[in-house]
């Protein structure tokens, strides 16, 4: 049995169940000790199912289908495959239905994704050769799927506890008019509702309260599942609920406020959080017969095993059955479903296989992966022994500029490249830049905090960028445009109210580093006065069209550019630049070049200013490694 639906009916009333979303990580290495963390993680948490996201556009539809298959075939896990249907081919949609099926996955989470570029980015609409317009909304597809396969598909469709808000902007936020569309996706064939993340229990009962009383009785009886993110540390947190416009109650904001600086106290608070709300959500009057929670774990273990086991939600019965028509007999592993009745209709999914691949991949990737055991879970959680080395990843989760073997490097939430906001929004924030002044003072603005986002980040500069502000500020003056940067620090305390994180009683370092767009005709005179540095200073360069340039001689070498130590820990280093990750995110930051031109009108001005930016500047990152001295990367660069 596949269906997600088909495997809660068959659970036992009262019994809860939880899953578990992850993406496909951004480097090979990361990919192949994610498979290996799945395997752990399948063991030992025994989700009722998993969801691989797919990047906005299909622009991870290849490792997406990649991860699922790892799931669905290797792993023997229940997959549902997310599907976003705007701004794709229906030629994409149908490679990625098949492919599925041939996997042997039979569930969808059919979604909008990025709004249509039809109508926002001006780009005329396309026609398939039967004459079908693209798909724009989720009902659409939920339509295509059912029309092409029938019931072959168990089908889900999100929907938001406060109401969907374009971009990030929460202006006309508000669940009710969303309703009709909801009720609209579930009458053209949808088979259960995952939520958006939330923090605020009351507003996801008045929701769901909202739900079950619709006037046309569509979405009394069909399965919700909430959607739940562990809190791993302040910054993701906030972060996040930005982008998804998910309220954060004053109580919990008071809470984290105070110890936001350390990332283990906000882990520990976190789990005492998103145990009071899976404890709200079980004990409400609306509680389902069985109730389940899909966890968004960003390719983390650590908070999301401990929240799980703290909550109960690991199966008991590690046995498994099959349907038969004689005595009912064990089967072997784990359980991945459980029945009402066991009167000859027992279910099973075929043993976890140990593909000695999987391992394989993963000690080649740099870790070897432990045998997964019935105790796993508190391991996990702990970190003891191997696993203890691979789940320090979870500890200082930092996107691209963690480790890149780690599953969760890279963006937080692993849909690709996007600007995080409408159409109007890029235009009201951003104008209409044609020249190289243009965007080196909306550069500036963004520093100098007198403009919210740009492009490259959704939020405005930490605290710590102030400190540097005026170099920022004269780097872009000369048109080289700042999109990452950090001040070098030599043994700050981890309580400092700038540069302080993780456990109190500690000390942090920092060298000092710097990430810009530079044109074509500077890149030379750049680098080769970097080059006449010598060891003082390493840099990377890229340009979109493929070129790279570096005076690193090894290709797996790892500049570790932030780090701390604490009692009682090794030293610590959530802040790495290297070859593999500088490699990784270029490719997302000249897509957003891209994404950033398609606002305006094809062959307008802006739109080809934007492009040939894309086409003609290179991304270099610089760090200096001489950290006592805080002023020598800068002086350096204003040199130039």
């Amino acid at each position: 049995m596949q269906k997600i639906t088909d495997k809660i009916t068959a659970l036992p009333p009262g019994e809860a169940f939880h899953s578990l979303e992850f993406f496909p990580p951004k480097t090979e290495m990361g990919f192949q000790n994610l498979t290996a963390r799945l395997e752990r993680m399948a063991s030992a948490l025994r989700p009722l199912f998993v969801t691989v996201t797919w990047g906005a556009g299909g622009s991870t539809s290849a490792k997406s289908l990649q991860l699922a298959e790892v799931c669905q075939k290797h792993l023997q896990l229940t997959t549902c495959l997310h599907l976003t249907c705007t701004n794709m081919s229906k030629k994409l949609l149908d490679e990625a239905l098949e492919s599925a099926k041939k996997i042997g996955i039979r569930n969808i989470l059919a979604l909008r994704g990025d709004p249509p570029r039809n109508d926002e980015y001006f780009n005329p609409p396309t026609e398939d050769d039967d004459g079908r317009r693209e798909f724009v909304w989720a009902v659409d597809l939920v339509k295509y799927i059912r029309e092409q396969y029938g019931d072959y598909f168990c089908i889900g469709v999100a929907a938001y506890p406060e109401g969907y808000a374009e971009g990030t902007c929460p202006e006309h936020q508000d669940p009710k008019p969303d309703l009709p569309y909801l009720v609209e996706k579930v009458k053209a064939g949808a088979d259960f509702i995952m939520t958006q993340l939330f923090y605020d229990v009351e507003k996801y009962m008045s929701f769901e309260s909202l739900l079950r009383n619709e006037e046309s009785g569509a979405l009394k009886d069909i399965v919700i599942l909430p959607g739940l993110m562990p809190i791993q540390n302040y910054h993701i947190l906030r972060r996040t609920t930005k982008l998804s416009n998910a309220s954060l109650p004053a109580a919990i904001q008071d809470r984290l406020e105070k110890i936001k600086t350390d990332d283990a106290a906000v882990k520990s608070a976190g789990i005492t959080i998103l145990s009071e709300i899976i404890s709200q959500l079980r004990s409400s009057p609306l509680s389902p017969r069985n109730p389940g929670f899909h966890f968004y774990t960003l390719n983390l273990e650590k908070v999301v095993s401990f929240v799980i086991e703290r909550n109960g939600l690991i199966p008991e019965d590690d046995s498994a059955f099959e349907e038969i028509d004689g005595p009912v007999l064990a089967a072997h592993h784990r359980r991945t479903s459980s029945i009402a009745d066991t009167h000859n209709h027992l279910i099973v999914d075929a043993p976890v296989r140990r593909d000695s691949m999987l391992l394989e991949n993963s000690a080649s990737a740099g870790f070897l992966a432990a045998e997964p055991a019935a105790a796993v879970t508190l391991a996990i959680s702990e970190g003891e022994g191997t696993l203890g080395r691979e789940a320090t990843w979870d500890d200082f989760p930092n996107g691209r500029f963690g480790d890149a073997r780690s599953p969760a490097f890279g963006d937080i939430d692993g849909y690709g490249p996007s600007l995080h906001m409408s159409h109007s929004q890029a235009i009201g924030l951003w104008g209409y830049p044609v020249t190289p002044e243009d965007v080196s003072h909306l550069f500036i603005r963004y520093i100098t905090g007198k403009l919210e986002a740009i492009p490259w980040s959704e939020q405005g500069l930490n605290d710590e960028s102030r400190v540097i502000e005026e170099q920022l500020v004269g780097l872009n003056k000369k048109g080289w445009w700042t999109v990452a940067s950090q001040p070098a620090v030599n043994c700050a305390k981890s309580d400092d109210p700038i540069f302080g994180w993780g456990p109190e009683g500690g000390f942090v370092w920092q060298k000092s580093f710097v990430e810009f767009f530079c044109p074509g005709k500077d890149v030379d005179r750049v680098l080769e006065k970097l080059r006449a540095e010598g060891e003082k200073v390493s840099y990377y360069a890229a340009d979109a069209k493929g070129q790279f340039k570096t005076n690193v001689e090894r290709e797996n070498a790892m500049n570790a550019v932030t780090w701390g130590a604490f009692k009682a820990k090794e030293i610590i280093t959530p802040t790495i630049i290297e070859e593999v990750n500088f490699k990784a995110w270029k490719e997302e930051a000249f897509t957003i070049w891209q994404e950033w031109s398609r606002v305006y009108q094809p062959r307008t001005a802006t739109s080809n200013f934007l492009a040939e930016v894309a086409d003609t500047y290179w991304l270099v990152n610089v760090i200096h490694h001489e950290f006592p001295n805080q002023n020598a990367l800068w002086e350096l660069l204003g040199s130039l």
